[in-house]
């Protein structure tokens, strides 16, 4: 893996000419054993999220929300220079959740920065980005069918001829979780979750990876989106929305692991703004 050249950086911490590029971390729960999620959790988590943890009734959902409330708040440390106990994250009245920004801005430079998390059976999922909105989703392959046939049911009509079109099973279900992940990022980027029917907008998908065409819903104008597709791991999905602007350099910085310094990233590179004119 390689990483980005060294920048000058101003007293913001920022490189002055240089946007930051879009970040990601794929993380197993296994990066961080029960013991040390507890601990971290302890001193990080506010008494909302603690308060959360405690109703878990099986000890591997707790464990899951820990690792993935833990990574949200070291990483926001490394990106906003607000320590990890003092950041302030409140949710939005549809529950997307955003960092409380400083009233004198980010100890590591400007006022703008958003995060997403997903997490699915062991697996974590973050995106950050500046001066944009970012939506993620991973999802686990290993499902044996369970709930696919519901899933297509809400996908749009070319979208489920698409998918009828593969061969029953594995290469079937690749396809279902392939348009799933995709229509999660993007309407958690919009912040609309699940409120944002999934047959209103649609997916043209390349056979291996990648987005070909995009249909928006009606409600919003044919804007341009990036959209990546990945598989940090054999036989689990991720995809990644990100509304496209001239000012994002032309990479994506894919960490894995749990952050507990800067490691080198791998360098993916940033997919071309995708819709289909009004």
């Amino acid at each position: 893996m390689t990483g980005l050249p060294p920048a000058e950086h101003s007293a913001t911490g920022l490189a002055p000419d240089r946007p930051e590029p879009v970040k990601l971390w794929f993380c197993p729960n296994d990066e961080l054993t029960p013991g040390v999620a507890a601990t971290l959790a302890t001193h990080w988590l506010d008494e909302h999220e603690q308060e959360i943890a405690s109703r878990f009734l099986f000890e591997r959902d707790r464990r899951q929300y820990l690792v993935a409330h833990t990574l949200v708040r070291r990483v926001l440390a490394l990106e906003s220079g607000v320590p990890e106990a003092e950041a302030v994250i409140w949710r939005s009245s549809r529950g997307r959740p955003f960092l409380q920004k400083p009233a004198e801005g980010l100890p590591r430079g400007g006022r703008e920065l958003d995060f997403n998390l997903s997490h699915a059976h062991g697996h974590n999922f973050l995106g950050v980005v500046r001066r944009h909105r970012i939506g993620v989703d991973v999802e686990r392959l290993d499902r044996d069918g369970q709930g696919f046939d519901t899933i297509v049911e809400t996908f749009a009509d070319e979208e489920q001829r698409w998918v009828a079109q593969a061969a029953p099973g594995r290469p079937r279900d690749r396809r279902v979780l392939r348009l799933w992940t995709l229509k999660e990022a993007y309407s958690k980027a919009r912040g609309l979750g699940l409120q944002l029917p999934f047959d209103s907008f649609a997916f043209t998908l390349a056979e291996d990876r990648g987005v070909r065409g995009f249909r928006p819903p009606g409600t919003e104008a044919a804007l341009p989106w990036r959209f990546l597709e990945l598989e940090p791991v054999p036989d689990v999905l991720a995809a990644v929305a990100v509304a496209a602007g001239t000012d994002v350099p032309p990479v994506f910085q894919l960490h894995h692991g749990f952050p507990w310094a800067r490691g080198a990233p791998r360098l993916l590179p940033l997919p071309q703004p995708v819709t289909v004119p009004a």
